[in-house]
């Protein structure tokens, strides 16, 4: 690897290259010396908190020496843009933060369209054991990012992260539907109504009917259970018959309204975030359907 890349070079690659001081830094490490190349003389890091930040400007001299001016401020934008132009000030563009749960969303949509930002994962930024800090925290982070020893994680533009948050939440109420199924399930087991032990599922268009029909008529089991079922399924209506001889409660077959009440409402909801992303990703479509192929 080039010294133009590699934070690290030895003494030797310093003789030759006559490096100058403001671009390197060294650190005794035992009995020896490790040099470091300066990649950001100039740089900015940001301990993010739920309800504030800690803001370390770290520049480097022309001696190699690094003074650090550390700040606070609240996470209300506010603050978040006196931090901005503060940053503006110092003439600092490139900033190195750790992604904290979602808390660091808000400084980078302030920051994002005027710096370079780098957002590490907090388990490669781990400061050394000891007496922790928000500062020392923050200027540990501006110390690694200044030798370009941080990686970054992948942001993707904003639009797609857009996408990305509609997605993971249409995926969480499919998670809720399907929990909700396996709510109406465990009432008809416990209604000893053993159904799906006949079908292969249970939320098909033929056991939905006979279901919706106990629901309405649950003092009624004799009915024509063959008029509901798919031609396909003809051959099983004595044993469907069977499998549906319980007892359903009132109480369980109010649970089982409510669960298929909620079940309407999460199709409706999944329906409505999914036009919402397909208007978003009209200007992907063609990279989609590459994808597809």
């Amino acid at each position: 690897m080039s010294t133009e890349t590699n934070p690290c070079i030895n003494s030797s690659s310093l003789l030759r290259g006559k490096q100058s001081m403001s671009a390197l830094s060294t650190i005794k490490f035992g009995g020896d010396v490790l040099i470091l190349r300066n990649i950001y003389p100039n740089c900015w890091e940001i301990d993010v908190h739920k309800k504030f930040v800690v803001a370390t400007v770290g520049t480097t001299n022309q001696s190699g020496v690094t003074k650090y001016q550390t700040k606070q401020f609240s996470t209300f934008t506010e603050d978040l843009l006196h931090l901005r132009d503060w940053l503006k000030f110092q003439s600092c563009v490139h900033i190195c933060m750790e992604s904290t749960g979602k808390y660091w969303h808000p400084v980078f949509n302030v920051l994002e369209n005027d710096c370079d930002i780098v957002v590490a994962n907090p388990k490669y930024v781990k400061g050394i054991r000891g007496k922790k800090t928000d500062i020392k925290d923050s200027v540990w982070l501006c110390d690694l990012h200044k030798h370009g020893l941080v990686p970054g994680s992948f942001i993707p533009p904003l639009e797609i992260r857009q996408i990305r948050d509609l997605m993971r939440y249409r995926s969480k109420l499919i998670h809720f539907k399907s929990s909700e199924k396996n709510r109406v399930q465990n009432s008809l087991t416990v209604s000893n109504i053993m159904i799906s032990s006949v079908v292969s599922d249970t939320f098909g268009v033929s056991s939905m009917k006979i279901i919706h029909h106990i629901l309405d008529n649950p003092d009624n089991m004799d009915f024509d259970v063959s008029s509901m079922l798919h031609g396909s399924m003809k051959h099983k209506t004595d044993t469907i018959v069977k499998s549906i001889q319980g007892n359903l409660t009132e109480p369980q077959a109010d649970k089982m309204r409510v669960c298929f009440d909620h079940m309407n409402s999460i199709k409706k909801h999944i329906s409505d975030i999914e036009s919402v992303v397909l208007k978003l990703a009209q200007p992907y479509l063609s990279q989609i359907e590459l994808i597809r192929r």
